[in-house]
């Protein structure tokens, strides 16, 4: 409990983040020896005197209202920098935050996702697109990642829960209460569904206009890509866009009429380099290497893993690998020999890497492995 205390003291710490700390963290300090350090130690880390002060004088009434908060309720938990419960690709944003807070299901921050967002009041056209792509990704493997917002955001949560997909909403105010209001039964039914709701920001931390830009980092941090369904050119999801750009994230727009304001930040950002997506085909086109190399990180669906213990294969996953053959071959070719959709090859080449049957080569091939299974 002592140690969580400590790292309840670094998140209340303003502008304090892992990328600050992580190397002195790594040098097997403990969070309680940073709030003991000198000041010209935390100077040297770059730890600004509004911190520094904090880090002296810890906050203990909002700690230990943190500390109710997660005792409050089941699911709850506090996810710690470094812990094995941090999501790996958060850990690697330069700004990464030393906390996280959860409810839900914590492993859920740790599958490969896809962030969708847009616009707060999008066309019901654009709205629909949000949910069927939501639909459609999540029954192909993704986890769905938004941020609780009415409209696109809150369409594409909704169109992973039709699929029976996991879906994570990360939020910009504490999670002792819902923003907006209108959507807190969706959170409930996300945290029932084994997704999670998250954010750096402690219980009682009101919706400000401030933390929206802030909690965006973790939404692009947390996935491999965004995709941009409707926006304006002064929407915050081109603050997400762009924060996923940085990060080294893909980046996804659908283009729209040119009568549409809504469609302008697409516009855009397809104009500067964002991938046009038409259909789910476009993404998976583009995910598929990366996601291959997020493998190791995905548990194998529960059929395939029963058939997998038996050493066979159903009929499917025995086409996609006659289609592989035994030379190297590419997403595409894979796609074209074996007459499955892209989205659904994409999602069963890694199961396949998983369990030991396929290997990704230079140049975004794949093989099978020599050790694997046959």
């Amino acid at each position: 409990m002592e140690d969580l205390k400590s790292w309840l003291a670094l998140a209340h710490a303003p502008g304090l983040h892992a990328g600050q700390i992580a190397g002195f963290l790594a040098q097997r300090h403990s969070p309680t020896e940073l709030l003991s350090a000198s000041p010209a130690t935390c100077t040297a880390l770059g730890v600004r005197e509004a911190a520094l002060t904090s880090l002296h004088r810890p906050d203990t009434e909002r700690i230990e209202a943190d500390i109710a908060w997660l005792e409050g309720r089941p699911h709850r938990h506090v996810v710690t920098w470094g812990s094995p419960d941090y999501p790996p690709l958060l850990a690697l944003i330069p700004d990464a935050p030393l906390v996280l807070y959860v409810e839900g299901d914590p492993a859920a921050l740790a599958l490969p996702q896809l962030a969708i967002v847009g616009s707060r009041n999008p066309t019901s056209l654009g709205r629909d697109t949000a949910r069927q792509f939501g639909t459609h990704l999540a029954r192909a493997g993704l986890t769905i990642t938004s941020g609780l917002a009415l409209g696109i955001d809150a369409a594409a949560h909704r169109g992973a829960l039709d699929a029976d997909g996991r879906t994570v909403a990360v939020v910009g105010r504490g999670l002792d209460a819902i923003y907006p209001r209108d959507n807190d039964e969706l959170a409930r039914r996300i945290v029932e569904r084994h997704g999670a709701l998250a954010t750096d920001l402690p219980a009682g931390t009101p919706p400000l206009k401030q933390n929206f830009p802030r909690r965006n980092r973790i939404l692009s941090g947390l996935a491999v890509g965004t995709l941009v369904v409707e926006a304006a050119l002064q929407s915050g999801s081109l603050i997400t866009a762009r924060l996923a750009g940085e990060q080294g994230r893909e980046v996804f727009a659908m283009p729209g009429s040119i009568h549409n304001a809504l469609a302008r930040g697409c516009h855009k950002l397809l104009r500067q380099g964002a991938k046009l997506v038409e259909t789910a085909d476009d993404i998976f086109a583009e995910l598929a290497p990366i996601l291959g190399q997020l493998a190791a990180s995905v548990a194998p669906v529960a059929h395939f893993q029963a058939e997998s213990n038996r050493g066979s294969l159903d009929k499917d996953y025995e086409i996609l690998l006659d289609a592989l053959g035994f030379e190297p071959a590419s997403f595409d070719s894979i796609v074209a020999r074996s007459g499955l959709k892209a989205d659904v090859v994409a999602s069963m080449l890694l199961i396949l890497e998983l369990d030991g049957r396929i290997q990704q080569q230079p140049g975004g091939r794949y093989s099978r492995t020599l050790s694997g299974k046959v």
